[in-house]
């Protein structure tokens, strides 16, 4: 029997492990629940829609062949469990992964049920994408507790998680939180400060706000732009952020050489960027572009293939560190 069948067959939870709650079970709650529970966690896992059981089932499925590819797979799985109330889910865990839709209001509702239930020592880690953390943490009675630490998607796969403290987030919170990702072998980063998009987001959305430019004024298609990603400057951002990028583009001078030389130039670019707007037209544009890249190709589908090509990236840059 192969890894990835052992651990199938020996996924169960057994109560002796640390204990970890998820709250919600869509994209990313089921995705954390996922790689908690196949990196050896008790994980359960708070959401009452009924298709809840069935979303972690399935990113459980996807994230056992990624996690054994990238030795990440516990010897003794666990299987999350999933049930309906928060009350549940947090009492004993050590640590509680948010994962609810980005509502102000909904997450305060849940971080009062929370409250009232979980262990005050307990890590409160909101998954939120932009929300920044002083504004979580309004009204809580232990705010100190409170991060953001922001995966990338999926949670089971990308190694990178933003840690962000608010206003009212003690140190040892925020040192706590790193350590417990980093032993499940993450990489952080900790911003200086709020922001709303913390890092990943604001880079992301800086990026995609050209391309979507670049296609609502009809420069490139979409499979086009994406293309020019994939195979011009992907390959080169696995191993190098854009500052060290042109830092080399600087040759023996380095960043003050590029700047000396390309400077002008790339004020220029910024000067001529575009600032699109999603309106029925541009929307339509980026949905029927996006069908005609994807080939009628299904959610599942796209995600396995994004799955399968990133793991060799991914296991390529560790084995060079």
């Amino acid at each position: 029997m192969n890894p990835i069948d052992r651990a199938r067959a020996g996924l169960a939870t057994d109560g002796a492990r640390p204990a970890v709650a998820v709250l919600g079970a869509g994209t990313i709650g089921a995705g954390w629940a996922a790689f908690f529970a196949l990196s050896g966690l008790e994980v359960r896992v708070a959401d009452p829609a009924p298709q809840a059981k069935a979303q972690v089932q399935a990113a459980l499925e996807r994230a056992l062949p990624a996690m054994h590819a990238l030795g990440l797979l516990a010897a003794n799985p666990a299987m999350p469990q999933v049930m309906p109330d928060i009350a549940g889910a947090v009492a004993g865990a050590g640590h509680i992964q948010e994962a609810l839709p980005e509502n102000l209001e909904l997450k305060h509702r849940a971080y009062r049920e929370v409250e009232a239930a979980a262990d005050p020592r307990a890590i409160l880690a909101s998954s939120s994408s932009g929300l920044q953390p002083s504004a979580l943490q309004a009204g809580m009675r232990h705010p100190e507790r409170l991060v953001v630490a922001h995966p990338n998607n999926p949670p089971y796969l990308m190694p990178l998680v933003e840690i962000v403290g608010g206003r009212l987030t003690s140190g040892q919170a925020l040192a706590e939180t790193e350590a417990f990702y980093q032993g499940l072998g993450k990489k952080t980063v900790r911003l200086r400060k709020e922001v709303t998009g913390h890092l990943v987001n604001r880079l992301q959305a800086a990026l995609w706000r050209e391309a979507v430019h670049l296609v609502a004024e009809g420069y490139a298609s979409v499979a086009d732009v994406d293309r020019t990603i994939t195979e011009g400057l992907g390959a080169r951002w696995a191993v190098c952020g854009p500052h060290e990028i042109f830092h080399l583009s600087g040759g023996p001078e380095g960043m003050a050489g590029f700047l000396d030389r390309l400077g002008p130039a790339l004020e220029s670019w910024w000067a001529d960027l575009g600032s699109p707007v999603l309106d029925a037209r541009t929307r339509a544009l980026l949905v029927e572009g996006m069908a005609e890249a994807t080939r009628g190709k299904s959610y599942a589908e796209l995600a396995a293939e994004r799955d399968r090509r990133v793991i060799p990236v991914l296991a390529a840059s560790k084995a060079g560190e």
